[in-house]
């Protein structure tokens, strides 16, 4: 029963192409063509590898600034060749952890994108960052820069719970980064958080998610615990130094966070995230709907409405790549109307907007609706509940089918 919302991002789609030199030149000549408003750029690295973390990511004491970002300017360059500026409504920077590059190396980040892109006048533009790192006057000159939104790697309020992680942060320094955002500007702050830990840790979740409540954030963002087979977590588990945490209480967790959030006047949105009335996540939503988005950076999924496409992972080959006037690629996938319609049934119902249904996908909705697993909401758009959405996997699967069908 469980859903797997845990640590895949949206743009980590189907990865199931292989690389092929003729579906590359196809990628690549479509794409002179393609001026997307939405832009993820993945920075790769963190003062250390979290015992859950399977991303790609490059552990550096001392981070290569200028190299990184003249890697992200050539790969600018090489998949937008036009000199033409276009507008865009998003740029994300996530990770790794953005916040590593230091208040000079995201401002030089920013201003490379400004050179390139015409951000919009209500543009949002978001980083990702671990606690430690928000000083005042890192946040001070990126919002200055241009960045409004903040994304903090919380993940728990408990010392011994972030030790376990091998999180740098203790829960005082999650408080004074927020202290920090608001004064130097940024007023626009998610929080996230991890929930159902193994059973050998003890946590207290009420008193996380009260936590996170009392600092007041304009955005939640909660994620499920899932144990990676390449990761410190994984090995543990093998070994049998911890075992996962049981569906019930995964169950527990994500339903007494919904209650709590939603008390407290957040809407819940999407399946892992609450945000306050008009402060959604934009960036992310745009992968809930389907619009084109690009991605730059190690590891960086992207698409262009029809083709989906991924970089290599590791930093050190992604730079190298780029350095020798080559294209990062690792895969490409062309969706076809089958796979479309599977992602707009996923997609769909993963979201508080929902999906329209009709016929048999309705037959096949109400006794979920005589559950109290899901309702038909506005424009008669089917909406899963919290408790619906553990059950997510199993609905879309079957109204995929019956789309597949018709």
């Amino acid at each position: 029963m469980r859903l797997h919302i845990g640590f895949a991002r949206a743009q980590a789609s189907a990865r199931t192409a292989e690389r092929c030199d003729a579906r590359i030149a196809r990628v690549v000549s479509f794409r002179v063509q393609f001026l997307p408003r939405h832009i993820y750029v993945h920075v790769p690295f963190c003062a250390r590898r979290c015992v859950y973390c399977d991303f790609a990511i490059a552990v550096r004491r001392i981070v290569p600034v200028d190299e990184y970002v003249r890697a992200v300017g050539r790969e600018l360059a090489l998949r937008f060749p036009s000199e033409e500026r276009w507008p865009v409504d998003t740029l994300y920077f996530g990770g790794g952890t953005p916040s590593r590059l230091g208040a000079e190396g995201v401002t030089k980040l920013v201003e490379l994108f400004r050179d390139r892109v015409q951000l919009e006048p209500d543009a949002e533009v978001t980083i990702e960052a671990n606690p430690e790192d928000v000083t005042l006057d890192a946040v001070r000159q990126w919002r200055e820069a241009g960045v409004n939104r903040l994304s903090l790697g919380a993940q728990s309020f408990d010392d011994a719970v972030l030790r376990w992680m091998h999180r740098v942060h203790d829960s005082a320094r999650i408080r004074t980064a927020l202290d920090h955002a608001r004064a130097g500007g940024i007023e626009d702050v998610s929080l996230d958080l991890i929930f159902a830990l193994p059973n050998e840790i003890e946590r207290s979740w009420k008193d996380d998610v009260n936590a996170a409540l009392e600092l007041e954030p304009t955005h939640v963002s909660l994620y499920g615990l899932t144990t990676e087979p390449q990761t410190p977590l994984g090995r543990w588990r093998d070994r049998r130094v911890v075992t996962e945490a049981a569906e019930e209480r995964y169950e527990e967790e994500f339903l007494y966070a919904d209650e709590a959030l939603r008390s407290a006047g957040f809407q819940h949105y999407e399946v892992s995230n609450f945000a306050l009335a008009g402060r959604r996540a934009r960036h992310n939503s745009s992968y809930w709907l389907g619009e084109p988005y690009a991605g730059l950076g190690p590891g960086a999924h992207e698409f262009d409405g029809a083709v989906r496409r991924w970089n290599v992972d590791a930093y050190v080959e992604w730079e190298r790549q780029l350095a020798a006037g080559a294209d990062p690629l690792a895969g490409s996938e062309t969706l076809d109307e089958e796979n479309r319609a599977a992602e707009a049934v996923y997609l769909g119902l993963r979201t508080s907007d929902g999906l329209r249904l009709t016929g048999a996908e309705l037959v096949r909705a109400q006794p979920w609706i005589d559950a109290g697993w899901g309702a038909i909401g506005a424009d008669d758009h089917f909406v899963l509940t919290a408790p619906g959405w553990l059950r997510l996997d199993t609905l879309a699967a079957d109204l995929t089918l019956i789309r597949s069908r018709s």
